[in-house]
């Protein structure tokens, strides 16, 4: 029988690739790890990383001259990495050959983040994307990078996670790729598990409640006035009918609900995955008593940011950073658990795992 291996350590190292604005970097720090290096190439979202954690080592740089360079070039720690995170694209493959490897990937920024992690042979790695990237060009996508990672040595775990579900008041679903080196999953001598849903379902109300000032973006005149005529959680569906054609134009007469077009929010609901930009026709989210969009700050407490993480750059970059960052809280319940993995714990009860977040 295989001995567990016990780490026993609340101080795992990480480094990070894609790191945006550092909702991943920051959850994980909650978890329990101490971030060794972030790699980003967007120059705000760089100063972000920087104003907030002044002691990171932040590298601002195209990650393919840094997977081609060698990572460790720029990593300030001798020590052996046990955890590889980020979030690369979801990019499609050329399927020239039977069986696609690492060197088939080449031109795809999923090649730079396999590349770095064949250097730096972390103890584990994770990876999140769209939740598309399940059935992207029928799941072969995600079965070419799940051949590459057993190729660099990994035995690999996926699912999606709905962000509802780790204490954050959004309905935002995720793929979280996990990979552990296949000598730590013998060692420790059982697999990897994702973390359990707590039972917490955080609503709009439970968040949104003394929210810093900041900047918020403003509908037009006309737009108010449509917003108006819809009811708190309703949409275009509570216009009148000739309203409604006239602001779904084309999209009145094609199929599904359409339900993000004119979309007000209702406090007691969870917020809708937050944007990139705060006020588009198709995917409206409209604040539940005010005729306007979300504020930055408020968008900010749907990923489950803390208020004193500070966000830099114009209204619209604030905006893009947020949008694209993985909630904090969903990050804190995935490093847990690769923490307490690490550690050779088995899954611990909800009761244990329930994150008290206070803004």
């Amino acid at each position: 029988m295989t001995a567990i291996m016990q780490i026993q350590s609340n101080n795992f190292s990480v480094v990070e690739l894609f790191a945006g604005a550092g909702g991943l970097a920051l959850g994980l720090e909650k978890a329990g790890f101490e971030t060794k290096l972030t790699l980003e190439n967007n120059k705000w979202a760089c100063e972000t990383l920087r104003k907030n954690r002044p002691n990171w080592n932040v590298l601002e740089a195209d990650i393919i001259k840094i997977a081609d360079s060698g990572i460790k070039n720029y990593l300030k720690f001798d020590g052996e990495i046990d955890l590889l995170s980020g979030g690369y694209p979801c990019q499609a493959f050329s399927y020239a050959g039977k069986k696609l490897g690492l060197e088939d990937t080449r031109g795809t920024l999923f090649y730079s983040y396999a590349e770095i992690l064949k250097e730096l042979k972390p103890k584990m790695f994770l990876a999140e994307n769209v939740k598309g990237l399940v059935s992207h060009d029928k799941g072969r996508t995600l079965q070419t990078m799940i051949d590459v990672f057993e190729e660099v040595g990994y035995k690999v775990y996926y699912q999606v996670l709905n962000a509802i579900n780790y204490g954050v008041a959004q309905k935002r679903e995720r793929i979280a790729i996990v990979g552990v080196r296949n000598d730590i999953r013998e060692q420790i001598g059982y697999d990897y598990a994702f973390p359990q849903p707590i039972d917490k379902k955080l609503t709009l109300k439970d968040i949104l409640q003394n929210v810093p000032p900041s900047y918020c973006a403003t509908y037009s005149q006309k737009k108010k006035e449509i917003f108006a005529l819809v009811s708190q959680g309703g949409c275009w569906r509570d216009l009148p009918q000739n309203i409604a054609k006239e602001y779904l134009g084309g999209s009145y007469h094609l199929g599904g609900g359409k339900t993000g077009i004119a979309r007000k929010m209702s406090w007691d609901e969870a917020g809708l995955t937050v944007l990139c930009t705060p006020a588009q026709k198709q995917t409206d989210r409209c604040h539940p008593d005010e005729l306007r969009p979300f504020s930055v700050r408020e968008n900010a407490r749907i990923q489950s940011f803390p208020d004193d993480w500070e966000f830099v750059g114009s209204a619209a970059e604030q905006y893009k950073q947020i949008g694209n960052a993985v909630p904090v809280n969903l990050a804190y319940h995935i490093g847990l658990s690769i923490k307490n993995y690490l550690n050779g714990e088995k899954e611990k009860s909800n009761e244990q795992l329930q994150l008290k977040f206070h803004f």
